[in-house]
């Protein structure tokens, strides 16, 4: 399973890297983090207990469905959609279109987290 690697960091500095990058005086090393969370909170909020439980019952389950995925892990359908449209913005989860159904897909599990401090 792919390790996904994220990154924490204070907003404002985050904000002068995306100037730094847009205007060439910085560029990112190929081994950087590609997600940035503002902090250590907000990726908690992400992978909370009940959402990493989540991704080990899809990894686990492969379910052919949301309404499968729903069934199973007792979470209500707006709710799942919901993490698993996070997920997807995150790089976590892959939401495959087949026959009219969206199959959620693990793309990590594991997460190697480097922390920038201001």
């Amino acid at each position: 399973m792919k390790t996904l690697k994220v990154g924490i960091m204070p907003a404002e500095q985050f904000r002068q890297r995306v100037l730094d990058i847009a205007a060439g005086r910085y560029k990112p090393a190929p081994n950087e983090p590609k997600i940035w969370f503002s902090s250590l909170k907000s990726l908690a909020e992400i992978l909370n207990e009940n959402n990493t439980r989540l991704l080990t019952l899809i990894e686990k389950m492969k379910p052919e469905s949301l309404k499968e995925l729903a069934e199973i892990s007792g979470r209500q359908p707006s709710n799942l959609s919901r993490t698993l449209k996070t997920f997807e913005r995150y790089g976590i989860v892959e939401l495959k279109k087949e026959n009219k159904l969206l199959k959620p897909i693990v793309k990590a599990t594991n997460f190697q987290i480097e922390y920038k401090s201001a």
